[in-house]
């Protein structure tokens, strides 16, 4: 590619470019009254990339109207480098902000607004890198990756998965990390348990079938599976070295003096890497199903969402090892779950990097510190040398 197939000035600095981002509201959620379309930010991101030579690829997420992913590829050949993000935000409390999400403010020497730093603040940073190596031949091709709905469902990321792109051999994820390198985290499980029984006067327990007493059973046997789970498994990396099993809601009945017919319950699972999810699924069924038979209980089992798979790249992956040379940091574990096992099923060495805190995300007056700007694009423009050319 020559230099004169690339226009670097008609891409914005990196403050223009985050205003801009942010400015376009992209929010994604269960509820319809919050949910927003993502394209005119993969609309926005397409605006700049192509111009620095990138090859744009939309596409829109199937059974999602509205919602799309993008992939921009610079360069060609079987192997390359992922720089990787989500372009949805979550939903926000504007009274407990103390400017307007939707303008980036500069004060305290940061930059404040809806998705800062989780995440669109690393879309512009890897533009910004990757400006550089607009109109080099690389050896390798360098891909910028926009996922949709990843705060919700992660359906962006579920159909690249499924779709098999993109092409390429390693991925690094611009979550917030504060520029240390992260290389597992737990799943996330969020199971629904109902039983149904038969209502009946409480003076005599022969009329009805009661849930309640039911759910009481099922809760000691989930109980029970998690003290053998925690004794089972066990990983020092992660500050919670177990996996956990809470406990969440329940519901039941309608008085005190009826047999209670129906009885919820929802439960959160977070298992450690090398805990399969269908496995841990099948484990809990073969618990709670003889105590619905037992007591001729209708049963519902089933996820409340798809869920989040564990995610582990050993610990001496070349990536790892340049992503730890370029930071100064060993790479750790967290606790919050990302996008990363969707692209490691597409055989991508994936790691989880990116400026702004995780403490954070998702809170009011989210925000990205400028003493992360420069460090960011260094650590980019490092992995695309290693990596691409």
């Amino acid at each position: 590619m020559s230099q004169s197939a690339v226009n670097t000035a008609s891409v914005p600095g990196i403050k223009d470019m985050l205003a801009r981002l942010i400015s376009l509201p992209s929010i994604s959620s269960a509820s319809a009254n919050w949910d927003h379309s993502n394209e005119p930010v993969v609309r926005t991101l397409a605006e700049w990339l192509e111009p620095l030579g990138f090859a744009v690829e939309i596409l829109e997420v199937p059974g999602m109207p509205g919602k799309f992913n993008l992939i921009a590829t610079l360069g060609s050949g079987p192997g390359g480098l992922v720089l990787s993000g989500h372009t949805d935000t979550v939903p926000y409390d504007d009274k407990r902000w103390q400017s307007d999400p939707f303008t980036l403010t500069e004060r305290d020497d940061r930059w404040y607004g809806l998705g800062t730093c989780d995440m669109k603040g690393f879309f512009a940073l890897a533009i910004e890198a990757a400006r550089e190596y607009a109109g080099m031949t690389l050896k390798e091709p360098l891909i910028i990756l926009a996922t949709a709905d990843e705060e919700s469902s992660m359906n962006g990321a579920r159909a690249l998965a499924e779709a098999g792109k993109p092409k390429a051999r390693y991925a690094v994820i611009g979550e917030p990390t504060s520029l240390k390198p992260v290389r597992m985290h737990k799943g996330i499980m969020m199971e629904r348990l109902k039983f149904e029984g038969q209502s009946g006067h409480s003076s005599n327990p022969a009329l009805g079938r009661n849930a309640l007493e039911g759910m009481h059973e099922a809760l000691t046997e989930l109980l029970a599976l998690r003290s053998q789970w925690q004794q089972q498994y066990h990983n020092p990396n992660f500050e919670v070295q177990v996996p956990t099993l809470n406990l969440g809601c329940i519901h039941g009945g309608d008085n005190p003096n009826r047999i209670c017919a129906q009885c919820e319950l929802h439960f959160d699972l977070r298992p450690l890497p090398g805990m399969d999810m269908e496995a841990l699924r099948q484990a809990i069924l073969n618990r709670v199903q003889p105590v619905a038979e037992r007591r001729e209980l209708g049963m519902v089992f089933e996820p409340l969402f798809d869920g989040v798979p564990p995610f582990e790249t050993p610990a001496d992956a070349a990536l790892v090892k340049a992503c730890e040379k370029l930071t100064g940091h060993t790479a750790h574990a967290v606790a919050f779950a990302t996008e990363a096992p969707w692209l490691q099923k597409l055989a991508l060495e994936t790691l989880v990097l990116g400026p702004g805190s995780i403490d954070q995300a998702h809170q009011p007056d989210e925000f990205l510190e400028l003493s992360q700007l420069e460090p960011t694009v260094r650590i980019l423009k490092g992995l695309i040398r290693q990596f691409c050319l």
